[in-house]
């Protein structure tokens, strides 16, 4: 898809919708980037800086046609050790940081590799994300006073509690109305953004009755100013950036994860297609400009794309709109947003982690009790009790180990032979009996992967069921879809034994990868490539033009139609006398 395909067609009619959704989004971005921004432990007008310039960028250089980019909730957790452990000055270096890493990711064609963390490590570090903004903003909600913000859930759970005593009714009052107008809002306005109409009753009611008995964004931030800030190149320094590339790398795939999940949502509600590559690319960009003029991080806002869709944008100018309306804004009514008191703007920050927290999918899988389970559980809770870097890292691993667990359990070797009872004789596992079964031609369906994790069993089963050494090994491998070296190995190994013990081994239907590795590392022409087979059946009659006819003489097994031919012909009898 090229950048100007999606402006292809583009009216006036088209404007029109875009500059509602713009408007729409927009407003509800201005309470949510402040909030963000404040749970991110940096001052609000840095999440309004944010919305409005990566906002812009994100829309105009992105990958998706209804991306609306910007400070998200998902971030926060992120952001917030970022700045308490390294400060806000090096936030900017990371997110810069970041922002280089996402270009790199998209210009070397990585933006599919996302897909593959598996769902339930996204569910669990989602649900862990959402527990800790929300109990990050029962501090605020309470009002309560000389609380530190720690980088780690328990401490600050620990400081809740000791200070709970001084929590400040107006404060309760404040955000008990904020948030029942937010909730009652959609009901009654479903086109009206609830969480903009709370912020604004509760800051009038709080200015009117509570004047100087709730602490606000003024109190606590100092004022916000009604400009942008002046371009500001941080100072980064090798040392810095050995010090902030963890932490960026974290940004960067957290950013990659969110705004191709939001992305793919925005497929589905409007049924586009998005570039992920250049998706990635996009937000880099604009992480990489966003820093330089003093905002956070940014990624693409899954509700505010879902919002953008549903108000009938119809192009990526309704995002830009969306950042122009903050914008605007900011240069009118920045001073009155001081007022806001930081009681709030918590229900809003709540809402939101309730809303992000995949509680139905959290129950859903934990519900089918398996390694699924688990593995979202170990996410889930390291997310919660350390950081989001350990949590996927620990949750990718227990997934892999998972899955290879899967994956092993899931090969199978059956010993088959055919089956006279149906058509074409087909080979099954069942026709197979201590008293009917060939003792010179063994025949092994095999499927599922043949790699690291399965090659020991496969060993081990074809070992057993050939002890009586026969003459011929027949391996059907149509059903093996992928082969690696450890399972070429394993192979080799027992081809090695079948032959050392005066056997043949032949091979019928294998599929082009595995076959392709066998012939890299010469196992194929080890074994004879004259000795490979489309079909079973073509395999079979060629071994049985190999065996022993002096064996076949007397036998009772009749495992092959022609079984009871050469065993009772004079023909197999003169042979097996060597005349």
């Amino acid at each position: 898809m090229k950048w100007t395909g999606r402006f292809e067609g583009y009216h006036a009619g088209n404007f029109r919708r875009d500059l509602v959704s713009g408007l729409i989004v927009g407003i509800i971005a201005i309470p949510l980037g402040m909030a963000f921004a404040i749970a991110s432990g940096v001052s609000p007008q840095y999440g309004i800086y944010t919305t409005v310039i990566a906002g812009f960028l994100i829309s105009l250089l992105g990958g998706s046609k209804f991306q609306i980019g910007g400070p998200t909730g998902a971030f926060i957790p992120v952001l917030l050790a970022i700045t308490l452990q390294h400060g806000y000055e090096n936030l900017l270096v990371a997110g810069l940081m970041a922002g280089v890493l996402l270009v790199l990711m998209g210009g070397f064609k990585l933006g599919a590799l996302i897909q593959f963390i598996p769902r339930p490590v996204t569910v669990g570090f989602t649900a862990g994300i959402a527990v800790i903004i929300f109990t990050g903003q029962i501090a605020s909600f309470l009002g309560l006073s000389n609380i530190q913000k720690h980088e780690y859930f328990i401490p600050n759970m620990q400081e809740i509690v000791i200070h709970l005593s001084s929590a400040n009714p107006y404060s309760i009052t404040a955000a008990v109305i904020s948030l029942t107008v937010m909730l009652l809002t959609p009901r009654f306005f479903p086109k009206i953004p609830g969480s903009l109409v709370g912020l604004v009753c509760s800051s009038i009611i709080a200015a009117w009755w509570m004047d100087g008995q709730t602490a606000t964004i003024g109190s606590a931030y100092g004022a916000i100013p009604s400009t942008l800030p002046a371009f500001h190149w941080p100072a980064i320094t090798l040392e810095r950036m050995s010090q902030l590339i963890g932490p960026a790398f974290v940004i960067a795939m957290l950013g990659g994860i969110e705004s191709l999940l939001s992305a793919v949502v925005a497929d589905g509600m409007s049924g586009t297609r998005h570039h992920s590559n250049r998706e990635l690319i996009g937000q880099g960009i604009a992480n990489i400009v966003t820093p330089l003029f003093g905002g956070i991080p940014a990624t693409g806002a899954i509700a505010r794309t879902a919002t953008n869709i549903r108000s009938g944008a119809a192009s990526p100018i309704s995002g830009m709109i969306h950042s122009l309306t903050v914008l605007l804004v900011l240069l009118a009514f920045a001073p009155w947003a001081s007022r806001i008191p930081l009681a709030s703007m918590a229900p809003i920050l709540m809402v939101v982690a309730w809303n992000m927290s995949e509680r139905k999918e959290f129950v859903h899988i934990l519900r089918t009790r398996s390694g699924d389970s688990l593995v979202m559980l170990i996410t889930f809770l390291l997310t919660v009790l350390t950081d989001l870097t350990i949590a996927v890292e620990v949750g990718l691993l227990a997934a892999a180990v998972w899955f290879m667990k899967r994956m092993s359990e899931s090969l199978t070797v059956a010993k088959v032979l055919p089956d006279p009872q149906t058509r074409n004789e087909k080979v099954a596992e069942y026709i197979v009996k201590e008293e009917h079964d060939c003792p010179q031609i063994s025949i092994f369906t095999v499927e599922g992967a043949l790699f690291f994790g399965t090659s020991a069993k496969f060993e081990q089963s074809v070992r057993h069921a050939v002890r009586n050494r026969p003459n011929i090994v027949l391996f059907r491998l149509g059903r093996v879809p992928m082969l690696d070296t450890s399972g070429e190995s394993s192979l080799s190994k027992v081809v090695k034994e079948i032959e050392g013990a005066g056997g043949a081994v032949m091979i019928s239907g294998i599929r082009p990868q595995p076959r392709a590795l066998l012939q890299r590392t010469g196992l194929e022409s080890r074994i004879g490539s004259e000795r490979y087979f489309e079909r079973t059946g073509e395999a079979i009659t060629d071994a049985l033009s190999r065996i022993d006819p002096r064996k076949c003489a007397g036998c009772r097994h009749f495992a092959f139609r022609e079984c009871a031919l050469l065993s009772a012909s004079p023909e197999t009898d003169r042979k097996a006398d060597g005349s």
